[in-house]
Order: C-alpha cells, then sequence, then structure tokens
C-alpha cells in the first residue's frame, strides 16, 4: 500500500530525527540545542501530520551518548525544545524514544525493532501495519520492514543516490513537507 490518500488517524507516524526533521551533523553529532536546526518546512509538515495521523514517534539513535559527546541532560533538552517548537507551531508528537546505545547489535538500535516494540508495549493499539516510517538511511527503511510497516518513506537528505528501486523503500519524497503535501 503506497496511497498517502488512504491514512486516517487510525494509522501512526514514525520519524527518524537527523536529517529529518533537522540538519545532519554529518560525521559528528548534535550535541545541544544551539547545533540544533529544523529543516524548513518542518513545523508545518508535523502539524499537517498532526492532523492525518494518530499518533507520532519520533524514533532516533543517539550513539553521541555512549561516546561521550553528547550528554544526556542536552539530549533531553533538545527534545524537550523540539517538543515545545513543534506544539507552539500546531503539531504534536505523541513521544520521543531514543537509544544511545554504542552496540549495534542491542536490539534498541536501528535497524533493530526495539524501540518500535517499546512503542507498542507503552501504545498497544499501535498497528504496525498502518505506520509509515519516514527516515534517511537505509538502516531507518529496515527498522521500518523489521517492525511490519505499511511505507517506508526515504527522504535523500544525506543520502541522495538512493532511490525508490532500493528493496527498503516504498516512496522517496525530497522533504517532509511534500510528504505532508501528498497527504
Amino acid at each position: 500500500m503506497t496511497d498517502l490518500k488512504k491514512i486516517d488517524r487510525s494509522w501512526t507516524l514514525f520519524l527518524d530525527r537527523d536529517g529529518v526533521i533537522n540538519n545532519e551533523n554529518h560525521g559528528n553529532y548534535i550535541n545541544t540545542w544551539d547545533e540544533f536546526k529544523f529543516f524548513p518546512g518542518v513545523k508545518e509538515a508535523i502539524k499537517t501530520f498532526t492532523e492525518k495521523f494518530g499518533y507520532i514517534f519520533i524514533i532516533t539513535n543517539q550513539r553521541g551518548v555512549a561516546k561521550g559527546l553528547t550528554k544526556l541532560d542536552d539530549l533531553e533538552i533538545i527534545h524537550k525544545n523540539l517538543l515545545e517548537e513543534v506544539s507552539t507551531a500546531g503539531g504534536k508528537i505523541t513521544k520521543v524514544y531514543f537509544c544511545s546505545d554504542m552496540d549495534n547489535f542491542s536490539k534498541n538500535r536501528k535497524p533493530n525493532p526495539g524501540m518500535g516494540l517499546q512503542v507498542k508495549e507503552e501504545f498497544p493499539e499501535v498497528d504496525f501495519s498502518k505506520t509509515v516510517m519516514i527516515g534517511n538511511t537505509i538502516s531507518d527503511m529496515e527498522f521500518g520492514r523489521n517492525v511490519g510497516v505499511a511505507i517506508n518513506i526515504f527522504l535523500p537528505s544525506t543520502h541522495p543516490h538512493i532511490g525508490v528501486k532500493h528493496p527498503m523503500v516504498d516512496l522517496v519524497f525530497p522533504d517532509l513537507l511534500s510528504v505532508s503535501k501528498a497527504l
């Protein structure tokens, strides 16, 4: 199913963070709120998503914490401010899930399904077969497949060479605003 017009409030949206919602500090991490910059149109897009989806979750790997580059307090400030700015713009993100583990084999580190399973445990009404994953890496797309989402949407913000021909990708859009307009 790739018809975005069929999405209604019974659907859930998973969003990656860096490279999807905000600029990604390629080769480094977003360590403080001062370094966090929303992509143009993101708050407007999330406002539209709030009208269309029943739940919106951010699902993000944050290895910078385990590496000692990002302080957990700073990460919490980033997420608190992100949620406040989205809310001020008329949007609502249900919850932010993050994995700060260093080990790629951690059950919670994307592409592994752990953060999705945390969502399901806390929000049992979420139906993965009525869920969209939007990300900017193949790891995000693999995560979507691993939890059984209906649609994987790829944003080529940091990997422009990957396209819809990749088996993990269902749809490609240039940014969140264009996804919201397609709804």
